[in-house]
């Protein structure tokens, strides 16, 4: 496998994706416009949506695909926003603007919880899909914290201003080479390395 082209419209994904699987040689591409509408992520887990994604794209375009679906899980709420937290908010025209309305949910919801209740994690599935369909690899990571007060860091995207992390600094506080070297896609992608090129392990 010497190609992949991800399922995303998100280029801070595809940047983060390219970084680790460039480096066993797989050139990763962003998936164009295809015209065709997104499948539907009705899964109830995030496995479930990233092989919907995965299957559906793959199949429709004709090459293997990498699908990732993640998002944040914060234990105070049972685990929401979960599968979904993209939307969590149900608001904004662009990306920034529904990342700005869903922190300030989050903020709002957790108003008042003490620390010790905050505990948090982000949590990415990737699965590769060839185009007829058959799964190539599965692989799941997660990156624990706990949720701020407020924002802090510009360096990151989605819930990165809220997650805390053990040395006090933010997901978005971090360099993008300790973002991948920690979080939970750059997890996810060492395990799926190990499972594409198990000579690496």
């Amino acid at each position: 496998m010497h190609k992949l082209t991800i399922a995303t419209s998100n280029p801070h994904k595809v940047e983060e994706i390219a970084a680790v699987l460039g480096q066993i040689g797989i050139e990763c591409v962003p998936m164009q416009a295809t015209g065709m509408p997104e499948p539907d992520e009705s899964g109830a887990t995030f496995e479930e949506n990233a092989r919907i994604k995965a299957v559906e794209y793959a199949k429709a375009l004709g090459v293997t695909v990498l699908a990732d679906d993640s998002g944040l899980e914060v234990d105070a709420l049972g685990g929401a926003p979960g599968v979904h937290s993209a939307r969590y908010a149900g608001a904004g025209a662009t990306r920034a603007e529904r990342d700005a309305a869903n922190n300030a949910k989050l903020l709002r919801v957790l108003a008042g919880v003490p620390h010790a209740r905050r505990t948090a994690r982000f949590v990415c599935v990737l699965c590769v899909a060839r185009p007829d369909g058959s799964i190539v690899a599965e692989a799941r990571g997660t990156f624990d914290g706990w949720i701020g007060e407020a924002p802090k860091g510009s360096n990151g995207f989605g819930y990165d201003p809220l997650l805390v992390l053990a040395d006090g600094r933010t997901s978005a506080e971090l360099t993008s080479d300790e973002k991948n070297a920690r979080s939970h896609r750059g997890d996810a992608l060492r395990t799926l390395v190990r499972s594409l090129a198990p000579d690496r392990r």
